[in-house]
């Protein structure tokens, strides 16, 4: 009989898809069948995120709640950014846990997963060539790594110290990646780095010379693969090669997250993010002009240490000029191994929430004009999942999410929709034969 894997992802895409490595490799060693019941499950993994303070805090909590449940016998483990940075400690706090692997170190699950209290957090590993086992949440999309770790030096950003150093994955193993998940009926791919346009920066063994650019193109030639998506870009690697490639290749998808962090060319420089106000702004406008189809997403910290009233509205002004389709907006917050843990000048929860209350309320007003303008049109939606009460989910080419009445028969396919109703986060609609 197999054993039952209970598996929590917390965080980004990435963790998305270490959590499908995680499972694929403990497959390769004995059958696990995944289940939802804590209670039935004979491993139990949570797999963190370190990038606000929130999950952390989270993390002992829930490992108490687990143990609590947990059958006896059965195994805790602790996995991603959070196992990074907190190794042994994670041991010394919650002893209920039998083993700690970080982010950087994924393939090693088959050797921690027996050896009580193992910790295997090296973020220097290299695993870029290492070829992982087969397994996917959806069979009808693939999340595909490009690179591992990050080269940035952002004040406020903990990932390079939980991920390390980038090093970019052979593109011939993305291909054939890309090729086996086509194979399996993927139409759709999102491509996964900290900084995807930055491919190609360094290799592990390889010394191939190819950039993102050439990588997308290369994807491209893949028979099958009607999609591509990417996150995430850094703005300062946004060449016009690159924007070019984005506007004109049919293939991908024309959704692009450009992530701000801060409009204030002044806290842009705090936070060594490598860019201004101004040259963000052009690199939005250039793919509203390139691409006006286009949505653009974006982050923003709101409250990062010494910012003004005026660079608060610097990000306003953005905001504003740019009409981002959708935003991830955060309260600053502190992170271990980084440098503005250090800064001076913190700004006061006070003015900080009002702040991020003033950004989110703007942007709804944005949005919900966004959306309802949606009404009446046409759009191309891949659908991939289906949802309760003979719903079935998929995206328009530009990441619009929208629902149609249905069944399962929709899955896989890629039909025109008339869109008839809208709400701040979705759109519905129907079939249009």
């Amino acid at each position: 009989m197999s054993k039952k894997l209970f598996i929590e992802t917390l965080g980004c895409g990435m963790n998305v898809r270490d959590s499908e490595h995680i499972i694929a490799e403990l497959n390769r060693k004995e059958p696990y069948t995944l289940t939802q019941t804590i209670e039935d499950a004979d491993l139990i993994i949570i797999n963190t995120c370190s990038v606000r303070e929130k999950p952390v805090a989270k993390l002992f909590s829930e490992i108490g709640i687990f143990n609590k449940r947990k059958k006896e016998g059965a195994k805790i483990g602790v996995t991603g950014c959070t196992a990074s940075h907190l190794g042994e400690e994670i041991i010394k706090r919650a002893p209920s846990v039998d083993f700690v692997l970080g982010a950087r170190n994924v393939s090693k699950i088959t050797q921690v997963v027996d050896q009580k209290h193992a910790v295997e957090i090296a973020i220097d590993y290299d695993e870029s060539s290492y070829e992982f086992g087969e397994y996917r949440t959806n069979p009808y999309r693939a999340m595909v790594n490009i690179s591992i770790g990050c080269d940035k030096q952002c004040t406020f950003c903990i990932v390079p110290a939980t991920r390390g150093e980038e090093i970019s994955i052979p593109s011939y193993l993305i291909f054939q990646e890309i090729s086996k998940a086509v194979a399996s009926g993927a139409k759709e791919v999102m491509l996964l780095g900290q900084n995807v346009n930055n491919y190609g920066r360094q290799f592990g063994n390889n010394e191939e010379k190819i950039n993102f650019t050439k990588l997308l193109q290369k994807i491209s030639t893949i028979d099958g693969l009607e999609r591509i998506r990417f996150t995430s870009p850094h703005p300062l690697h946004m060449d016009d090669t690159f924007l070019e490639e984005f506007a004109h290749n049919p293939k991908l998808c024309k959704q692009i997250h450009v992530p701000l962090q801060s409009g204030s060319t002044a806290i842009l420089q705090a936070m060594k993010r490598g860019y201004t106000k101004e040259s963000f702004l052009n690199r939005c406008e250039k793919i509203r002009r390139l691409s006006p189809e286009a949505t653009i997403s974006t982050d923003i910290i709101v409250g990062f240490p010494g910012e003004s009233e005026q660079d608060f509205e610097d990000t306003m002004e953005v905001v504003e000029r740019v009409g981002f389709e959708q935003i991830f907006s955060f309260k600053y917050s502190p992170r271990p191994q980084t440098q503005a843990q250090h800064f001076k000048n913190m700004i006061s929860d006070e003015i900080t929430t009002a702040r991020l209350q003033r950004l989110q309320s703007r942007h709804l007003e944005m949005l919900v004009a966004q959306m309802d303008a949606q009404i009446g049109s046409f759009c191309q939606v891949y659908f991939d999942e289906l949802k309760p009460n003979r719903r079935v989910a998929g995206r328009c080419d530009n990441g619009r999410l929208v629902f149609v009445e249905g069944s399962e028969a929709l899955l896989g396919k890629v039909l025109t929709v008339k869109i008839t109703h809208a709400t701040r986060t979705a759109l519905e609609g129907v079939v249009w034969e």
